[in-house]
């Protein structure tokens, strides 16, 4: 069995007795430094570039007309995530939220904005655990920021699109642009269930092959995961919701029709999660019975031992007594017919077991 990664901690306790609005990053660096890649687009125009500096930044997108996609990948520079979201007019408590890993999916209405938190999972192909990431998105005008943890998400093939102009993406808006990721991260979220699934069902047959020590954990392992799910995608539907309420001019009307559609998803996803986690439910049920059954074979075959060995061993007992005067103890052939006693018995008791079926 492949070894398991740490859990990711969550330093809460050095956020103790701060006042709101501090910006201290709560999770794990996932790397050395942080990257800045624009996407900006329109109807006929498509640009891309990294920057480093957030000044250079602002003016490259004051001066585009069109959509303007900023992604921040790498949470642990607390400075620049500051001075960039200063730039572009974020407030405090966002900042908080982007750096404070853990947040709860949710969905927050500014004067000028709109700021919404959810986590991307994705399966580890090294030990086949569900990895998982937070997500912040920050809706401005024609404006979209993104923030993640690391490297590497599930927005390529959206990327190649903008590039390639295939579909309406460049005809939209940046909250077509951001229906649209996350719309991804949702889909994503039906891959991950569908890794779950096989991995209950490899548990269920190895439950009731042969149930061990490292099947039960890998069962607690599976619980924990339905847990992760569960907390993650039960707030979803709330959060799409309010997104699909939100008015003109941040949302347009074509835009909530597709947001409609992602609802329905939020909704199957949950219950999908649901059933995932009554389906643990029953797999640690379902150990317990195969232990019981395993530790039930053993018992009847040793039971059925011991009652064959009991008459023989009354045998064996009875000609074992010190007395002078037991004839069988002087005739010529006395041992082989208890010998031959003995083999009968047991036969016999064998045969009478099959006959009832307990053998």
């Amino acid at each position: 069995m492949a070894k398991k990664k740490p859990k990711q901690k969550i330093r809460r306790k050095s956020k103790l007795g701060l006042p709101p609005g501090s910006l201290v990053f709560t999770g794990t660096q996932k790397m050395e430094t942080a990257e800045i890649s624009v996407i900006q687009y329109s109807a006929d125009s498509f640009s891309e570039k990294k920057f480093q500096d957030p000044d250079a930044l602002l003016s490259a997108i004051s001066a585009f007309e069109g959509v303007n996609w900023i992604n921040v990948d790498g949470l642990h520079d607390e400075a620049l995530i500051e001075k960039l979201c200063t730039h572009l007019g974020v407030h405090r408590l966002s900042m908080e939220d982007i750096l404070s890993v853990g947040q709860r999916t949710k969905l927050e209405e500014y004067a000028d904005y709109i700021h919404i938190v959810l986590r991307m999972f994705d399966v580890d192909t090294t030990d086949e655990t569900i990895d998982g990431e937070q997500l912040s998105f920050i809706l401005r005008n024609n404006t979209l920021l993104t923030f993640q943890e690391k490297k590497g998400d599930v927005f390529d093939g959206i990327r190649t699109r903008i590039r390639e102009d295939k579909g309406i993406i460049r005809k939209k808006g940046a909250d077509y642009l951001l229906y649209t990721l996350l719309d991804t991260v949702v889909d994503q979220y039906f891959l991950t269930l569908e890794n779950f699934s096989e991995k209950i069902e490899e548990l269920e047959f190895a439950l009731l092959e042969n149930p061990t020590k490292e099947t039960l954990n890998s069962v607690y392992e599976l619980r924990r995961e339905s847990l992760s799910l569960r907390r993650c995608v039960y707030p979803l539907r709330e959060m799409i919701n309010r997104f699909e309420k939100l008015e003109e001019p941040i949302i347009n009307k074509e835009t909530k029709i597709y947001i409609r559609d992602l609802y329905d998803h939020s909704i199957q996803i949950i219950e999908t999660v649901e059933v995932f986690r009554e389906m643990v439910i029953g797999l640690l049920e379902l150990y317990m019975n195969s232990v019981s059954n395993k530790l039930n074979e053993i018992m009847k075959v040793l039971t059925i031992m011991s009652s064959i060995f009991i008459p023989l061993t009354f045998v064996v007992g009875v000609y074992g007594m010190n007395f002078d005067n037991m004839p069988e103890l002087h005739h010529e052939y006395g041992y082989y017919y208890v010998i031959g006693a003995i083999v009968t018995i047991a036969i016999a008791m064998v045969i009478l077991f099959k006959k009832v079926r307990w053998l």
